[in-house]
């Protein structure tokens, strides 16, 4: 019993490794798009498609890294993703052109969502085993690893060409997964323990319809959150200067209030599951992101708009993790696949919805319908408070 302990304690460590490394390369990649967009002479038109190919390759391949899961154990799965993630991210700078910067993005894209699903599968069974709401504490690793990763792109950017850039996160990226990779590999992954009577099993039966359909439905949480994540990262900055007339600076501010608010939501959503449970902690991010969100979009002064942000972000931050690790829970690596799909989608729709309401409407009015989707994984998070777990 000790020794599984301290397996399963390594474990943690090690999955919280590839989720703080998957938020780091990303941000790393992120924070080099401007520079990629005047290396390949792309339109803001012809580079948003080509952006795409991020978008396409990870949501063809999550359901298929799913699949893989099943099959081959989401531990080989999630240290081949890392070595593709990692590899995969130094291709961009190469390219020369809108059309060859997209097909090098589907690759990148592709091992994106393989790795997310791969290490969300395998953190859902942790959680099972370990029988404690821990899900929130590996996405916080994921916003650690974000911000480490965008802080130092912005300081290296001045001074490193986007090439040597992004193949040093490619050496960091090979470096941490040989190491975590190794790690994760002699790790005999954890079965399952069933909730009610504390026996090991074998892990979700293969869905039937109603199964499906929860799973389905946990998968709209995560998009209502997701489609709220992708709003503010490319909204957010726009209203604060554009509706409340804020500098340029303090535009910015309003995205990391949002982030850090969130970062700080998930590093303390154990204690809050532990402590209200995922209905009533789904119920309460819902409603307090709605709250934030009608705050920081129709609220007629720059400060009270940045709380709006702030108290948003706490409300979202725990919706995504609680939505995938209960599909995965009901069905394994194919309920994250599907979640996580979903999600993705949300962050998808968000910004092209939230101009198309824009236009047709105003930014602060298009932003209230985070606020709207927020109450819907709330009344979702209520609704479903009866549905089992294995």
């Amino acid at each position: 019993m000790p020794g599984l302990r301290s397996d399963l304690a390594r474990l943690r460590v090690v999955l919280t490794v590839f989720f703080a490394l998957d938020g780091f390369v990303f941000a790393g990649w992120v924070v080099r798009i401007p520079a990629i967009k005047q290396q390949t002479g792309a339109s803001a038109g012809t580079l948003g498609l080509a952006l795409l190919g991020v978008s396409a390759g990870a949501v063809v391949t999550m359901m298929l890294t799913g699949r893989l899961c099943r099959r081959f154990g989401s531990h080989p799965v999630t240290v081949v993703c890392g070595v593709l993630l990692a590899l995969s991210v130094a291709l961009p700078p190469h390219t020369h052109s809108a059309l060859t910067l997209g097909l090098v993005l589907l690759l990148f894209g592709a091992a994106y969502g393989g790795i997310n699903v791969a290490f969300n599968s395998a953190a859902v069974d942790l959680v099972t085993t370990l029988r404690r709401p821990i899900m929130p504490s590996f996405h916080a690793a994921f916003s650690l690893g974000g911000m480490m990763g965008a802080g130092l792109g912005g300081l290296v950017a001045g001074h490193l060409s986007p090439a040597w850039h992004l193949f040093g996160l490619t050496l960091v990226g090979l470096l941490v997964t040989a190491v975590a990779g190794r790690a994760l590999l002699r790790i005999e992954p954890p079965r399952p323990v069933d909730r009610r009577t504390g026996a090991p099993h074998d892990g979700p039966r293969r869905p039937d319809a109603r199964t499906r359909g929860l799973v389905v439905v946990f998968g709209l949480i995560a998009l209502c959150t997701a489609y709220g994540e992708g709003a503010m990262a490319d909204w957010g900055a726009l209203h604060l200067e554009q509706d409340l007339g804020g500098s340029p600076g303090a535009a910015a501010l309003g995205y990391s209030c949002f982030a850090l608010a969130m970062t700080a939501g998930r590093l303390t959503g154990t204690t809050l599951l532990e402590r209200l449970g995922r209905t009533r902690t789904v119920v309460m991010g819902g409603t307090t992101a709605a709250a934030g969100m009608l705050t920081g979009a129709l609220a007629p002064s720059l400060w009270a708009a940045l709380v709006g942000f702030a108290v948003t972000g706490l409300g979202l931050a725990n919706l995504f993790p609680v939505a995938v690790e209960r599909a995965g829970t009901l069905a394994g690596p194919s309920g994250v696949a599907i979640a996580s799909t979903l999600g993705y989608g949300g962050m998808l729709l968000g910004p092209p919805a939230i101009g198309f309401m824009a236009d047709w409407f105003s930014l602060p009015a298009a932003l209230t319908s985070v606020a709207i989707l927020a109450a819907v994984a709330a009344l979702i998070g209520f609704a479903t408070r009866r549905a089992t777990t294995p």
